[in-house]
């Protein structure tokens, strides 16, 4: 359904958070220049995926356009360390400058790239094609591996595609069960909900998380199931469930045999996993299993979900891949009652990693050791296919390697936080410190901006032109309602400046239209094909799932007559549980788990900044149980310190019945001592390179001090 016309004050756009995507219409309002004033009003706008609702932090969002914190011009860091405000040309010639010495004397790959989720397909394509024709490096990966990246490995060798839904998000309203595993979709992307009510009217909403959250507080009163499973077991869980589909002939035989290849190797695999040893492993009683493998099969329209609580782990992809196993004997994939797939976070979560930002991949999805990929790609940027570097390093490797001998001496950063939001996050700070060059990208002085030799002050959501890809693989507009700051440059600008400054080959337009017509020549033919795209069709409100090849129609559901392998069959792929997977707590340890909270979005860059937002949640509470806090000697409102080998962070107890006694969950979004994931591994899957954010261990004790939100 297209976006009804706007009037000629009003813009329709879409949401500048999370990956749902939700349409928005903006109303420009007249204003003197006086603090706190909004350009624009936000008023809800129907779209299939959140029916005219908005979050809190949708709601809020024109905040963030005329906030008092905005970065306006170039900033440049003096010999005193002092950041100063210098023209555009200064900062460019400086950067370039710099970055021809850093590759003179080091390399091409000694200069490194590091992008964002958040980006447009504009930013992202170009961001990709600028780092590997201008830079020549091959040192380029970006915060989606962080997010969607083991779900993303699971998906192509199950399915040899990966696209976050397969199906439209409205196709949940029919579903009598859904199973969602390690999502908390109530408070990172509310409007969602809607979708899930027939689920729930039909007491078929099963949620699997170590702690009672938002999501898992609607299956009371007969809604659905909750499921505790100790924290890193979720592949033990899957498994067993499996175990019991096999074991009581709960499975789909005949899709298994006409659209998969390996069941009997799975079936021999999962033989172990009977009820008993599964609740021995996870805690989640046997005859809950039973309950839940027998709902998942009764057949009135199943999906199963997945989300980052069960997929960042050292063994995320094989949990993935044990999702989409149970899904696959269930006979979900493709059909036309029931399905599998995984809830994208950031707002172009999909399309970022599908157009050149991984490190080991080209536009639509290709992959950058493939001849024939290279080549297509090559004719395109009018460069000789010798001159794409291969395959780089991914997001922790990339990181662990700034300063190091052979490692990245100069780093571009946009749309990133990495100071928050990478694990062992003082490390990565550390890391950053032993740089040449840092570069920033930003409109706000965010934690790595602070520590940046050059920031340069980029566009926002409501100030450019741009197309994003949602969690459904739904290409969507994003539209330009006000002018930016007078000092403010969109980054196609900004890599075209540069570009011509290092003597590049190949063009860099800074339309967005331009940059979209050549990413979708760039992606034809390839697994994410948007050559039939253009703005005129998304503009004239057509849906745009991809692929979406010329002259075609697009692809809203995938998979119904055969999936993306060679032979159109899905590989059911056995996995198994290892010993040293998980990090069991000793003594008295406890298990760390992270995730979002309902005001805030992933580093909180952005919505530390909304008053609403921040004074809602201004410090960084850690949930546990009140069993667990007495045993401490700790009570709701004090102050405590949690500890491990990588650090320390203090936060504020919060007590709830809701959580496991041997676990405490902290939200990410603050800086600092408040840092989560100064607490998190590094650890990563070794297929996915997803790091380890679900499953470490950490003491707490109480403090006398309160903590100080400001630190």
């Amino acid at each position: 359904m297209p976006l009804a016309p706007a009037a000629p004050h009003e813009t329709n756009t879409h949401c500048p958070y999370c990956a749902l995507q939700c349409a928005m219409t903006l109303t420009r309002n007249e204003v003197t220049g006086a603090p706190g004033e909004e350009p624009v009003t936000v008023s809800g706008l129907f779209f299939p995926t959140n029916r005219g609702g908005l979050c809190k932090k949708g709601w809020t969002s024109a905040s963030l356009l005329n906030s008092p914190h905005r970065v306006v011009e170039p900033l440049i860091r003096d010999e005193d360390g002092k950041l100063c405000p210098v023209s555009w040309d200064e900062a460019l010639d400086l950067i370039a400058d710099r970055l021809i010495d850093c590759r003179r004397q080091h390399g091409a790959d000694a200069v490194g790239v590091f992008g964002g989720g958040g980006l447009t397909n504009e930013k992202a394509y170009q961001l990709g094609k600028f780092a590997r024709i201008a830079l020549g490096t091959s040192r380029i990966d970006y915060n989606g591996r962080f997010c969607m990246s083991s779900a993303a490995a699971a998906a192509n060798r199950a399915f040899g595609l990966d696209r976050g839904l397969p199906f439209p998000v409205a196709d949940l309203d029919e579903a009598g069960t859904i199973l969602v595993l390690g999502s908390n979709m109530a408070d990172t992307m509310p409007p969602i909900l809607s979708h899930l009510e027939g689920a729930r009217k039909a007491g078929g909403l099963i949620v699997v998380d170590p702690r009672e959250s938002s999501t898992a507080k609607l299956t009371a009163d007969g809604a659905g199931i909750h499921l505790q499973p100790m924290p890193g077991t979720d592949l033990a869980l899957l498994l067993g469930l499996t175990h019991i589909v096999i074991k009581e002939r709960l499975y789909d035989a005949g899709y298994i045999a006409e659209r998969t290849s390996g069941f009997g190797e799975l079936r021999r695999s999962v033989s172990e996993w009977w009820p008993e040893r599964t609740q021995a492993v996870t805690g989640v009683p046997s005859g809950q299993l039973r309950e839940v493998a027998r709902r998942l099969a009764s057949g009135n329209g199943t999906y199963i979900l997945t989300g980052r609580g069960v997929e960042q782990h050292v063994n995320g992809t094989d949990t993935a891949t044990a999702a989409i196993n149970l899904a696959l004997v269930l006979g979900l994939p493709g059909s036309e009652s029931g399905g599998y797939g995984t809830m994208t976070g950031q707002g172009n979560g999909q399309g970022g990693r599908e157009h050149g930002q991984k490190c080991d991949q080209l536009p639509g999805y290709r992959k950058i050791t493939d001849p024939d990929a290279r080549r297509h790609v090559a004719a395109v940027w009018g460069v000789d296919e010798e001159a794409i570097p291969g395959a780089g390093l991914p997001a922790v490797q990339l990181l662990a390697s700034l300063g190091q001998p052979d490692g990245v001496r100069a780093l571009l950063v946009h749309g990133a936080n990495v100071v928050v939001s990478a694990p062992n996050a003082s490390e990565v700070r550390a890391a950053l410190a032993r740089l040449d060059l840092l570069v920033v990208c930003d409109f706000f002085l965010s934690e790595t901006a602070e520590l940046a030799d050059v920031i340069l002050p980029v566009t926002q959501w409501a100030e450019e032109e741009g197309t994003m890809t949602n969690l459904e693989g739904r290409v969507i507009r994003r539209r330009r309602s006000i002018s930016p700051p007078a000092g403010a440059r969109s980054e196609l600008w900004i890599m075209a400046e540069l570009a011509a400054r290092l003597d590049a080959p190949g063009t860099y337009d800074i339309e967005a239209s331009a940059v979209f017509d050549e990413l979708a020549r760039a992606s034809e033919g390839s697994i994410a094909d948007y050559s039939g795209l253009s703005y005129e069709l998304l503009d004239a409100g057509r849906p745009a799932y991809w692929p979406y090849p010329a002259g075609s129609r697009g692809t809203p559901r995938l998979f119904s007559d055969r999936f993306g392998t060679e032979d159109g069959l899905a590989r059911v792929v056995p996995v198994h549980v290892h010993a040293d997977a998980a990090q069991l707590p000793a003594g008295d340890e406890l298990v760390l788990i992270t995730g979002r909270l309902l005001e805030h979005y992933q580093s909180g860059s952005q919505t530390r900044r909304v008053p609403e937002l921040n004074e809602a949640q201004p410090v960084l509470r850690a949930q546990l149980h009140p069993a667990t806090a007495a045993d401490r000697g700790i009570v709701d409102g004090d102050t405590i310190e949690l500890r491990n080998a990588r650090g320390t962070v203090v936060a504020i107890a919060q007590t709830t019945r809701g959580i496991r006694r041997d676990t405490v969950f902290l939200p990410f979004h603050f800086p600092g001592v408040q840092s989560a994931n100064v607490l998190v591994s590094d650890a990563t899957d070794p297929i996915s390179f997803m790091p380890e954010f679900k499953n470490s261990v950490v003491t707490i004790h109480a403090l006398t001090t309160a903590l100080n939100p400001d630190r």
